[in-house]
């Protein structure tokens, strides 16, 4: 019998819970041991629970019990979590974790410190909830050298931009759908602003290039200020707006950001819908691989963290264990010397003399027109390729110019 805890027992450790009580016999078919859940930790009153008898608030019982061989961290943050995940490896017992702000930030120290106590750190459950992404990157695609990772990592932008898309609904509109669906925190400010995907990616950019992308150093845009007009725009062009994640090595550097994007609508991601995620990779002998799926919820996520649970007692004495090389030098290209295209919005008093102005300052652009009252006095068109840097001077220039009131919006196009 293997003996594991569960710390915190919230929407995923509950889960992991209702995952293991209700899969039981077909689980421990497939670990080749028997599984038991026998403490659960959390600070909160649960007197009502059917599994109250297992339940503590003293982290102890946890750590000083010898026949606890896996702790399952679902506690999220920085904090406890940190502390609690060192202290599972000095006492020898493996974690299993869902929390990704905690891999994103302390990923090369907490894998190193699991190598060195001889026990694994699995986090499958940190990116794409039960969409299997990590074991890929780390098994199937060994083989391979992964030249660069596109991905919609978050459920609740997704829903969030499929509702403006479908069903007109404003961005505010839309987020309090989300939230009343139960999509959306009660503060959404880590998923709308792109947070929770900029970690994601950092994630699955330090597994994919062997080396850790600090998740501070990736430049990165939320969906708050997507308007339905850009929806519009976006479809008068064959396209849809995605909150996208992408990440490409390129000779030292990797070239990682996050931000809404326009997409053609032939782009594999284009057609990702509400809740889910989907994960692009391309490598060098496998060509292009998605991977699609539920990217949260409470059982998905349990999923990946019951099969990591899994995996862990199948092979626990393999020295297969990861460690993210650091380096010595900021390995995150700056996003001012990125090259993009953009769609651009802005507003003008004299529309002819601005179209000038706006050709003389990005050469060729592409005008885009729709046949609306309120695009009466405002000009869309999209730029050619140019450095991040070169746009933003050009930017700065429209509006020194005098002819050109604002800049409404300016978004990048993802190209294939």
């Amino acid at each position: 019998m293997v003996d594991i805890a569960v710390l915190g027992y919230g929407v995923v450790g509950s889960g992991v819970v209702e995952v293991i009580n209700t899969n039981q016999m077909s689980i421990n078919e497939k670990a080749g041991e028997e599984i038991r859940v026998k403490k659960i930790l959390d600070i909160r009153d649960f007197s009502d629970d059917p599994n109250k008898d297992i339940i503590t608030n003293n982290a102890d019982e946890i750590f000083e019990d010898e026949s606890i061989k896996i702790i399952v961290e679902t506690i999220g943050g920085t904090g406890a979590a940190l502390e609690y995940t060192k202290r599972a490896f000095l006492a020898g017992k493996h974690v299993v974790s869902s929390n990704k702000e905690l891999v994103a930030l302390h990923g090369p120290e907490l894998l190193k410190m699991a190598k060195e106590n001889n026990v694994y750190y699995l986090f499958e459950a940190s990116v794409g909830g039960g969409i299997p992404i990590i074991r890929p990157l780390n098994q199937c695609l060994a083989a391979n050298e992964i030249y660069s990772i596109t991905a919609i990592l978050n459920g609740t932008t997704n829903y969030i931009i499929t509702q403006m898309k479908d069903s007109g609904k404003s961005f505010s509109s839309a987020l309090e759908n989300a939230k009343k669906n139960g999509y959306a925190e009660a503060n959404p400010i880590a998923d709308i602003e792109g947070l929770d995907t900029c970690r994601k990616i950092a994630i699955l950019s330090s597994i994919a290039f062997n080396e850790f992308v600090d998740c501070r150093n990736i430049y990165t845009e939320g969906i708050s200020k997507l308007s339905l007009l850009d929806f519009e725009y976006a479809l008068q062009m064959n396209s849809v707006i995605k909150l996208i994640a992408i990440s490409e090595k390129k000779n030292d550097k990797i070239h990682a950001r996050v931000s809404p994007a326009i997409i053609n609508n032939s782009h594999p991601l284009a057609n990702v819908d509400d809740v889910f995620n989907a994960i692009l990779v391309r490598g060098n002998a496998i060509g292009e691989v998605m991977f699609y799926g539920r990217g949260a919820g409470k059982l998905p996520t349990a999923s990946a963290v019951v099969a990591d649970i899994i995996d862990i007692i199948k092979h626990v004495d393999s020295n297969g264990r990861n460690i993210w090389k650091r380096k010595d030098y900021n390995n995150i290209e700056d996003i001012d010397n990125m090259e993009t295209r953009f769609f651009v919005r802005v507003s003008a008093g004299d529309i002819e003399q601005a179209k000038n102005l706006i050709i003389r300052e990005f050469g060729e652009v592409n005008f885009i027109y729709l046949n609306k009252k309120e695009t009466a006095k405002e000009i869309a068109f999209v730029t050619c390729k140019d450095t991040e840097k070169a746009h933003k001077d050009k930017f700065s220039n429209l509006m020194n110019s005098g002819l050109i009131d604002n800049i409404v919006s300016s978004i990048r196009i993802l190209d294939e």
